[in-house]
């Protein structure tokens, strides 16, 4: 039997705790803890609680060893774009704010003051997204001042809590670029941007790959869990990791990491940071092996999501897009990126006023709203498709759905319709299986990217959906 190694991956609504070895050939999961997460009012403001969850971190490490099944080593994987400001006694400057937060309103203009959005993404090749770290940054600065005087470093998400494990700060290549401050030539930080936009250079900490050795436990640390292990960087923006785990090693594909938020692109080596696709707000995140993920934001499950809880999880997911099927010939969309949705107080009433000042047909029933939402998604899974194939000139045939959603069968179906391509759903746990396999490279469990994606392709059952009969 292998080694195991532990995946800990922090969604915006709840996280969890993975085990995964190789056994066999093939790559066996176990989910040892899981644990809630959310944005809560502070001061005015959305915040992540890092006590909380960095206690939920430990909660989880520790159940390892309680079940004996202690790893070799641990990462954890966040959402992207979030930070936290150390000062010189590596305490956090003000709030853990998220990136629903609306103090980043009208920070776009600030920013272009310095420098203009065209030159803003052909520097960094990231879209515009009102919540990047540039402009977190930009709020931070203007608003409070004195926290980037007093501050010694920042710290990615993630990279604060692999700082807490193991009292190394070290920044994490693919989560860097997120916050569009990173230059896709150098694969670093981009200094003389840094310095126009007026942020100190000095907390902007090396940038580091997946697969680097961060350290080990802290003596405390391994007091509370009870076992010593190796920190090692996954791809610590969720994505990164995801993508990482899409079971095919050809290039005729697109994927769809999708969960919250739907990620929507291919992988390729060079960075495409041309105003046609900054036209069409395309981004260049980092993946894994320097490769870059050129895809597309599209607000995802999380309007589902938000829904379902209005609703008093009266439904389950399942559920819900059994009754979308129902009602599929409703015939209202909503556009799912507009901002809107980012955030609402309830989501049911945004898409219903969505519809009515669009004059159409308002949705009702929960059957015809979760329609709404489900036929919007795969609407603009097929225009981003068109977008990306416009740009770079070629077909892909197929997609890859890998992550939570790839267990939405109506969703899975309504894309293989709108997008004209064969679907393939699954792994559903991407992220950790990722997170997993930039571990297991840098312990020689797989010689390389493709071995590890081979590796996932046989492990983990993953279901087609024809493009030309989707049901």
């Amino acid at each position: 039997m292998g080694n195991y190694y532990l995946a800990i991956d922090i969604g915006a609504s709840s996280g969890r705790h993975m085990l995964g070895r190789l056994v066999e050939g093939r790559i066996e999961l176990e989910e040892v803890y899981r644990f809630e997460n959310g944005l809560q009012e502070r001061n005015g403001h959305l915040c992540w609680n890092h006590e909380q969850l960095f206690a939920e971190i430990l909660n989880g490490i520790r159940r390892c060893k309680e079940i004996g099944k202690v790893p070799s080593s641990l990462g954890i994987d966040t959402w992207g774009v979030d930070f936290v400001l150390l000062d010189e006694k590596d305490q956090i400057l003000g709030d853990t704010i998220g990136y629903r937060d609306g103090r980043t309103k009208g920070m776009d203009e600030q920013v272009y003051q310095r420098i203009s959005e065209e030159e803003l993404y052909a520097r960094t090749g990231i879209q515009k997204a009102i919540f990047n770290t540039v402009y977190q940054l930009m709020a931070v600065k203007t608003q409070h001042p004195e926290q980037l005087k007093q501050a010694k470093a920042m710290l990615m998400t993630p990279d604060y809590f692999h700082f807490l494990l193991t009292g190394v700060k070290m920044q994490e290549y693919t989560n860097a670029t997120t916050g569009q401050l990173v230059n896709p030539q150098t694969k670093d930080w981009d200094r003389e941007l840094i310095a126009r936009l007026g942020y100190p250079n000095e907390i902007f900490l090396p940038i580091h790959t997946p697969g680097t050795l961060v350290g080990h436990l802290r003596d405390e640390i391994q007091k509370e869990v009870g076992f010593d292990c190796a920190v090692v960087l996954p791809g610590t923006h969720d994505t990164a990791s995801a993508v990482l785990s899409v079971p095919a090693n050809d290039d005729d594909f697109l994927y769809i990491s999708s969960g919250t938020w739907s990620l929507m692109g291919i992988e390729t080596k060079t960075a495409n940071c041309s105003p046609e696709s900054r036209e069409a707000n395309l981004t260049n995140e980092g993946g894994y092996d320097y490769r870059f993920r050129y895809l597309k934001n599209i607000m995802g499950l999380w309007m589902i999501q938000k829904v379902k809880k209005e609703w008093k999880d009266r439904y389950s997911f399942a559920q819900l897009c059994e009754l979308a099927a129902e009602c599929d010939d409703f015939p209202s969309r909503v556009a799912v990126d507009d901002d809107c949705f980012l955030a609402p107080d309830r989501m049911i009433d945004e898409v219903q006023r969505f519809c009515r000042d669009t004059n159409q047909p308002e949705p009702k029933t929960p059957g015809e709203i979760a329609a709404v939402i489900y036929n919007s998604l795969g609407e603009c899974y097929a225009k981003t498709a068109r977008e990306i194939e416009a740009i770079l000139g070629r077909s892909y045939r197929r997609i890859h759905v890998v992550g939570g959603g790839a267990n939405a069968d109506y969703l899975n179906r309504l894309t293989a319709k709108y997008t004209k391509k064969t679907v393939h759903a699954g792994p559903t746990e991407a992220t950790a299986i990722g997170n997993l396999t930039a571990q297991m490279i840098r312990d020689g469990v797989f010689a390389s990217v493709e071995e590890a994606r081979a590796c996932v392709n046989r492990s983990f059952a993953i279901k087609t959906y024809d493009a030309t009969d989707p049901n």
